[in-house]
């Protein structure tokens, strides 16, 4: 057994987060190393020497705690511990002792706005009487109406439906999201002491960030006051606020006391420990609160992700990053896709055009300043995977609102002619969910050393982030060029080295000349005169010294 209070040393960089590439494991999809169709820590420790030769910096894992899975492990049942289905605690710490030895670092999700509803605290609330010490550690409120049969305010599940569910005995208790998912009372100081013991019990076995789940969430608005409208009234549901204006159950003030006191736990430990909100506020300005030297050290900006296919959205996207950036001395975190969101190949058009967008979003998502997150697939070229039956879906909000978030998480392909390619060892057919089969010529194996794969491209793209002088910096920002409509073109320089990024979103041939040499690109390029053709929907990287 692997000593937790010792992990294997990594080079000392307290700031290694500012301009790392951090790839998202979708624990359950990545790699199944013991044959039950569902990924483990075991598998994702077997497949570290692949994520150190993609050439990531770090991994983020989603939740492997103790969880009934009702939605993926978002439902937590025991914050120190690893669910049967991953592995043990064990065999986490093997994982991160191999993880560090590769110069790989270990974001652990947490997830601190709700627990499981078979947590031995909400067990206890359940047993309790209205009123109670126990139930002060979740939301319950009294029903409005004659006989309290109304739930006590507006207020909606992420999920569809009410956020609330009444108990046997009458009261009422608040789930933003599954009613399995029981929403903390983040006022209780026990609460905030919790999980401020949680965070230590990560960081000594080693791990070196968090990525913290609904983290504009934790805090509801004293009195729990009505939105003012619903789904049911206005056919316009809550949610879709998010990111756009305020709701009383998220992004209130007070929720930064908490990050405030979290922050002092981080800095007290050796080699740069971070942590990352997902965080939806309604303005810039309300989303840059939560990053800082006194709170956390990065927010995802979902925006880069929302931008649509055209120069104009791209470009407004990232000045409006790079300048809030420079507002709030932290990195940008750029983002394509993710468990949450449709694959961006598909996103982008689906099929060739889908796929040739997609490699030319990589090129300049990986050109920019700041840290990039790779979600698991993505440097396959995976699309969504829109035809999985009904019967095979798990996402708990396809119940309540019809929509899925499955499509994004089917087991990535390692091999072989047959589904599940490789997930599980020699042989295994199970799978939690299933693959389609043209993912056979999207496998590792199939992309691996085949020049132009969508693999390779990765592969050489992360090489060159991280040796060229021009991209390797932590600091800095990007210099626009002039160029015809619908081309995007910076450059970064490092002294006498320049590196130019070009993307050709204009729906035409455009010839690129006066940057210097091609070094890498997501099409094939052609000469013309002292130039380079730079097909539609392709990008390019030039160097000049």
């Amino acid at each position: 057994m692997t000593d937790a209070t010792n992990p294997a040393p990594l080079t000392s960089d307290d700031d290694w987060w500012r301009s790392a590439v951090v790839y998202q494991v979708y624990v359950r999809s990545f790699a199944d190393a013991n044959g039950d169709g569902v990924g483990d820590l075991q598998g994702i420790r077997e497949r570290l020497p692949y994520l150190r030769d993609l050439g990531v910096d770090a991994l983020w894992l989603t939740p492997f705690y103790t969880s009934p899975q009702v939605d993926a492990g978002y439902d937590v049942a025991d914050y120190r511990d690893v669910d049967p289905l991953f592995g043990s605690l064990t065999d986490f710490d093997a994982m991160i002792t191999d993880a560090h030895a590769l110069g790989l670092r270990i974001i652990v999700d947490l997830v601190p706005n709700h627990t499981s509803s078979q947590h031995p605290w909400f067990s206890a609330a359940l047993a309790a009487a209205p009123g109670s010490p126990e139930r002060e550690f979740y939301l319950f409120a009294d029903g409005k109406g004659e006989n309290g049969e109304l739930p006590p305010n507006d207020w909606e599940s992420i999920f569809g439906g009410p956020a609330w569910t009444r108990v046997p005995d009458g009261q009422w208790y608040l789930h933003l999201f599954d009613p399995a998912q029981p929403d903390l009372n983040w006022r209780h100081p026990q609460v905030r002491a919790e999980f401020e013991d949680v965070l230590r019990f990560w960081l000594d076995r080693g791990v070196d960030g968090f990525r913290i789940d609904v983290a504009h969430g934790m805090i509801k608005a004293e009195g729990l006051p009505d939105v003012g409208f619903n789904s049911m009234t206005t056919g316009q549901r809550q949610s879709e606020l998010l990111g756009k204006g305020r709701l009383p159950y998220f992004d209130q003030d007070e929720v930064h006391d908490i990050y405030r006191a979290w922050r002092p736990i981080l800095d007290s430990y050796p080699g740069g420990r971070m942590a990352v909100a997902e965080a939806w506020a309604e303005t810039p300005q309300r989303l840059a609160r939560y990053i800082g030297p006194d709170e956390l050290h990065q927010a995802f900006s979902f925006d880069f992700l929302d931008a649509t296919w055209s120069a104009d959205s791209f470009r407004k996207v990232i000045d409006t990053a790079l300048a809030e950036s420079t507002i709030v001395g932290a990195p940008t975190t750029w983002v394509l896709s993710n468990h949450d969101r449709q694959r961006h190949v598909t996103r982008y058009g689906d099929g060739e055009v889908g796929l040739r967008r997609a490699r030319a979003a990589a090129l300049l998502m990986l050109a920019l300043p700041g840290c990039a997150y790779v979600y698991q697939g993505e440097e396959l070229g995976l699309p969504e995977v829109l035809d999985i039956p009904d019967e095979l879906r798990q996402d708990p909000a396809f119940l309540r609102t019809g929509e899925s978030r499955d499509g994004c998480r089917v087991p990535i392909p390692w091999s072989g002619e047959l589904a599940p390619y490789g997930f599980g060892p020699q042989g295994c057919e199970l799978s939690w969910l299933p693959a389609p089969a043209t993912w056979r010529a999207l496998s590792v194996a199939a992309q691996t050393g085949v020049p132009g794969s969508t693999l390779e491209l990765y592969r050489a793209a992360l090489r060159i982030r991280h040796e060229h002088p021009a991209l390797a910096g932590t600091t800095g920002g990007v210099t626009w060029l002039e160029t015809e409509p619908g081309v995007l073109a910076f450059h970064r320089t490092d002294g006498a080295t320049t590196l130019t990024c070009v993307v050709n979103i204009s729906g035409a041939v455009v010839v690129v000349e006066g940057y210097g040499r091609p070094i890498v690109a997501s099409e094939e390029l052609t000469e013309q005169g002292p130039g380079h053709v730079l097909p539609v929907d392709a990008a390019a990287w030039f160097e000049r010294r």
